[in-house]
């Protein structure tokens, strides 16, 4: 008999929405595929054997052991975590920020599970490891978590802003614990002025697929470019918190998101026949997310594109495929969508390589009714996705002093977050635009705009609603 650990993954399942009619001569194929999880933690899901340690690299000694004196590899619960502040000169104005940061920190620390791997890293022009330090990762438990709480009081502000070398220590620090889920939370205040740009990419293109970030801009002395391209980067989710004082239940949420991950290196596999081809691979909910160019062959015809690691959620993704063109009355199977996991990693030996599928179907038709209509949820985040690009737009021509161009993109904005239901969106675009008509999208640029108002609307540009079924 199997010898299985406690933990579980969730069992995935894949429904696909599309229109799969298509004109003669027709050759775009869009469907919307919907990938849910459930079933993790103690509920049901798969069992995930166990897996014994591999032997440490060879010079170091053994494995690396936490202040309470029990070694952090194997022990991390299946989850590693690296907490990384901004400690540089710009957090002491005001006095609160860096209090407040302190208080996140440790409200994000208390959120940490018993049994996982955690560190924390102070942010300057250099990364220095402020708990447990020594290159190593704690165990979690109360006497750990009450020793790291402590150790914040080293966290001070002074020093300038080097965010890839940040990333690059929680990088060396998570991959010391044999944790399959890998994450990191990230928090500055200011921008990546102590690096040139092609560091912070570098930084970025390094730990991209070896583990997870959510990033967050605290006050408005931040760029928003900088902080959503990390997060983008590192599968990771990015946002602003202009009011210091709410760090802390920022920080509680985004470790309670990552403690209720169960699996990780989730990819989805897109199969294609001879003569198809993949147009573009989008996530379209809970926020857009481009994914075309992050593909990897996975054999003939077939293409992986990451997605992180999963919990207890559903995501869905706009696929899109060109097929040869065929007469009336031709049908073929256009693409075939899976959730995979990678067989190289030991952490999921003996786990089906194929954790769900989907098909996406073409059939040629003269009725021209059919072939017309278009799928509600392909239209749904298609308007989703141009909403997004809308607000980009807009604010980077109101930037440049492009008032008409500006008024035209925000005000189609506008249109677009009534039309589809995106409340949440509307209301911030209210703050930056005078509404004269919802309907039209006919809008007017405010005079005055508060700059955390701004920043706020640019950073949730990609957060969607989802279809109403």
């Amino acid at each position: 008999m199997a010898n299985f650990a406690k933990s579980t993954v969730p069992r995935f399942s894949v429904e696909v929405y599309q229109n799969e009619y298509l004109p003669e001569g027709g050759r775009e194929v869009n469907a919307i595929v919907t990938v849910t999880s459930t079933g993790g933690g103690t509920t049901g899901g798969m069992p995930i054997p166990a897996i014994p340690a591999p032997a440490p690299p060879r010079g170091q000694g053994g494995p690396p052991r936490d202040q309470g004196g029990g070694a952090a590899r194997d022990q991390s619960g299946g989850a590693a975590v690296v907490i990384m502040v901004d400690c540089s000169g710009s957090m002491d104005y005001p006095p609160e920020k860096m209090r407040n940061a302190r208080d996140a920190t440790a409200a994000a620390i208390d959120a940490i599970r018993d049994s996982v791997a955690f560190a924390v890293v102070a942010g300057t022009h250099k990364a220095a490891e402020i708990f447990p330090g020594e290159g190593r990762l704690a165990t979690a438990d109360p006497a750990t978590r009450a020793r790291a709480k402590d150790a914040l009081r080293r966290l001070s502000a002074d020093g300038g802003t080097a965010i890839g070398t940040w990333l690059r220590l929680a990088d060396r620090l998570l991959a010391s614990a044999d944790a399959p889920i890998r994450h990191g939370i990230l928090l500055t205040d200011g921008r990546n002025e102590h690096e040139e740009p092609g560091e912070l990419r570098a930084a970025l293109e390094a730990c991209a697929g070896r583990f997870t970030c959510d990033a967050r801009g605290v006050g408005t002395d931040w760029e928003v470019k900088e902080v959503t391209g990390i997060a983008s980067a590192l599968l990771g989710t990015a946002d602003i918190v202009a009011d210091p004082s709410n760090l802390a239940a920022d920080f509680t949420r985004m470790m309670d998101a990552a403690m209720g991950k169960e699996i990780a290196d989730v990819a989805l596999r897109v199969w294609t026949p001879v003569g198809a081809e993949v147009a573009f691979v989008k996530q379209v909910a809970p926020a857009v997310e481009d994914l075309t160019d992050r593909r990897t062959e996975a054999g003939a015809r077939a293409g992986d594109y990451p997605t992180g690691s999963w919990g207890d959620e559903s995501r869905d993704y706009h696929l899109c495929v060109r097929v040869p063109a065929a007469d009336v009355g031709q049908e073929m199977l256009a693409a075939r969508v899976s959730l995979v996991l990678p067989q190289h990693d030991p952490q999921h030996a003996g786990l089906p390589a194929t954790l769900a599928q989907g098909l996406v179907r073409a059939v040629w038709t003269e009725d021209m009714v059919a072939s017309t209509a278009i799928n509600p949820q392909v239209a749904h985040y298609t308007g989703q996705a141009e909403l997004a690009q809308a607000i980009q737009q807009g604010l980077d021509a109101r930037k440049a002093g492009d008032t008409d161009g500006a008024t035209a993109k925000l005000g189609r904005a506008v249109q677009l977050a009534n039309a589809s239901g995106n409340e949440d969106t509307a209301k911030l675009l209210a703050k930056v635009v005078d509404v004269v008509d919802v309907a039209t999208g006919t809008v007017r640029l405010k005079a005055k705009v508060a700059e955390a108002d701004e920043m706020t609307l640019e950073t949730r540009s990609t957060k969607t609603v989802r279809v109403k079924r």
